[in-house]
């Protein structure tokens, strides 16, 4: 199995920036991808970008792109969510998650991230 521990979340802000990171470990080799969801209170959740295992095919939702940059420190297993130019509708629950082929993802904890205006 992989364990996924998020950090970096806070109050941050409009206009400001954090850097989410997500440490993994267990059954590593067997991850295709990794990335980030959020979950704002009433809202389903929606995928906010994703990083390869390769780190060669990198995907950002239309709102974050220009803004939010995803990527991978191999030696450390740790993958980082550097976000810039934060607005209020970024407020959300942010949840780093591993996707192995064939079988339901693995989820982090989750990390609030709140924008004030």
């Amino acid at each position: 199995q992989v364990q996924l521990v998020e950090s970096g979340g806070g109050l941050v802000q409009t206009g400001g920036s954090l850097r989410l990171a997500c440490a993994a470990s267990g059954s590593i080799f067997s991850i295709s991808a990794m990335g980030w969801y959020r979950q704002a209170p009433g809202k389903q959740r929606e995928l906010v970008a994703s990083i390869s295992s390769g780190g060669g095919t990198i995907n950002y939702a239309d709102y974050v792109k220009g803004r939010f940059t995803i990527s991978r420190d191999n030696a450390k297993n740790t993958v980082y969510l550097q976000m810039n130019s934060l607005k209020p509708e970024d407020t959300a629950v942010y949840y780093c998650y591993a996707a192995p082929p064939y079988t339901s993802n693995y989820w982090g904890q989750g990390t609030q991230v709140t924008v004030s205006s």
